[in-house]
């Protein structure tokens, strides 16, 4: 694998990291990969694995996710008519499996985090802390909302995912899209790099590519609007030390713009479904 790009861990560290490019699945690989890979979550700001409210990002970023949650499950419902078994993995505070559950799912859901599962047990979702705590349970819908750029075990975990979904089962990924306009304009800077939680990077080939050999077909590639304006917010601050809220506005306006044109958003919902 060449080299495509040096970068930090700007949110925390200030670690460098390198940028691989892997040619054959069109996707990139965050080098080195951490061996202890929890301290670079070890920090309150980190702000899916909280509820918090105090600063007016978080604030924005909470009233965003409220309105998805709505989305979501119109989304997976869409999807899967009778047997409503859901697994989300990397559920953080558990406010999707919670809205799901009033909508008549079963739901299961796996979270790394202690402080995360904690809030999500208080709104009466127990999560587990990891896959290998779910075992012999297969389910129509399996959900990783901008998780899997962070599991360490990639191709064995997809490959596991894929066992325990049904058959003609859908699986739901959203994850950042390194070709997109806002990723280009801010480098190095760019956000949703955020290495080394972010162990890959990936494009429209590469998720095609790696889901296929599990027997997977994508079916559909939808646009996460919001996440160019989010993105482009931190990137403004790693780039700048400021947040820019206007000029991060305009950036994310145009990367919108320019992924209706290319179909490259910064960010895309990819929905899969397992061949009989």
């Amino acid at each position: 694998m060449k080299s495509y790009l040096k970068t930090n861990d700007f949110f925390l560290s200030n670690e460098a990291f390198e940028l691989l490019y892997d040619e054959t699945l069109d996707m990139l690989v965050t080098s080195p990969q951490p061996v202890n890979i929890e301290k670079y979550y070890e920090t309150d700001n980190y702000i899916s694995h909280s509820d918090g409210e105090g600063t007016l990002l978080e604030k924005v970023y909470q009233s965003i996710k409220k309105r998805n949650l709505q989305k979501k499950v119109a989304l997976i419902e869409k999807y899967t008519k009778d047997h409503k078994t859901l697994l989300d993995v990397g559920a953080g505070t558990g406010d999707f499996l919670r809205y799901a559950k009033n909508k008549a799912w079963k739901v299961f859901g796996t979270e790394p985090n202690a402080n995360a599962r904690k809030l999500a047990s208080q709104k009466g979702i127990d999560l587990e802390g990891d896959l290998d705590n779910i075992r012999g349970m297969k389910f129509s819908v399996i959900t990783l909302w901008h998780v899997l750029e962070h599991l360490p075990n990639l191709k064995e975990d997809i490959e596991r995912l894929s066992h325990m979904l049904e058959e003609e089962g859908t699986l739901i990924v959203a994850v950042p899209n390194f070709k997109s306009y806002d990723a280009k304009y801010y480098g190095r800077f760019w956000a949703a790099y955020d290495v080394p939680r972010h162990l890959w990077h990936f494009s429209r080939t590469a998720m095609a590519r790696l889901f296929l050999k599990q027997g997977m077909e994508l079916k559909k590639v939808k646009p996460m609007w919001f996440d160019s304006f989010y993105v482009s917010l931190l990137s403004e601050e790693y780039k700048t030390g400021k947040k820019n809220w206007i000029k991060a506005g305009l950036l994310g306006l145009v990367s919108n713009i320019s992924g209706m044109m290319t179909k490259e958003y910064s960010s895309h919902i990819y929905i899969l479904q397992k061949s009989k």
